[in-house]
């Protein structure tokens, strides 16, 4: 399967330009908009490896730096900048991917801007949103008031977890996720911790808890987006 990849800038309305990557399978039946981390760029090699392993499976991704990434900024930006950095991907990835189901989210603090950014404001066009480990709470400090606008949220949502995940205590998260109803799915990756790696007595590979999170996330985009 051929894979072209295209280093592109994204405007943001009265904000400035980022770097974004399209990356594109030539038989892409969905497109995913991929934000980052809070405290890794699109170009982390564990961003590289979800675009990769999603072409092969056939979906096509788009990162994008948030604008304290793209500037060398250690803090986050204000939600209120998340929220049209998340906007203006999604509005560039529908017009690079015409016809091509578009679904939204990303790694920790890159999923919750996009889950806030849609429960404020529909996302044109997006299907659904996948949380590559929702950061429910910060370390060590165990709470579910970061989901409390989840409930804004109208599209399916997929919640992918490691059962080790320091940000996301399941026995907080099963609840949020159930009161969410039917169109909210969580999938535990046993053994995984907040970015899936998992340890070596568990008997498989990071790579290994890697093909489920992006099997699961390739068959709830076909089925439930």
């Amino acid at each position: 399967m051929a894979v072209k990849t295209k280093e592109l800038k994204l405007d943001i309305n009265n904000i400035g330009t980022v770097s974004a990557i399209l990356t594109q399978p030539d038989s892409a039946r969905a497109c995913y908009v991929l934000a980052h981390g809070a405290g890794a760029g699109m170009r982390h090699a564990s961003m590289d490896k979800i675009a990769e392993g999603l072409a092969k499976r056939g979906i096509a991704t788009f990162r994008f730096n948030f604008p304290y990434m793209e500037n060398k900024q250690g803090r986050p930006d204000q939600p209120a900048v998340a929220h049209a950095a998340v906007r203006a991907a999604v509005e560039e990835a529908a017009r690079l991917c015409p016809g091509l189901k578009v679904v939204a989210g990303g790694k920790s603090f890159g999923g919750r801007m996009t889950s806030q950014a849609q429960s404020k404001a529909p996302l044109p066009g997006v299907k659904g949103l996948a949380f590559l480990g929702f950061p429910l709470h910060a370390a060590k400090k165990p709470s579910s008031e970061r989901a409390e606008h989840l409930g804004g949220v109208a599209i399916p949502m997929l919640f992918l977890q490691g059962t080790r995940d320091g940000l996301a205590d399941l026995s907080l998260l099963k609840p949020v996720v159930a009161a969410l109803g039917e169109k909210a799915t969580l999938h535990e990756i046993e053994g995984g911790d907040h970015s899936f790696a998992v340890l070596k007595k568990s008997g498989r590979t990071n790579d290994e808890a890697l093909a489920e999170v992006l099997d699961t996330l390739a068959g709830w985009i076909d089925q439930r987006a």
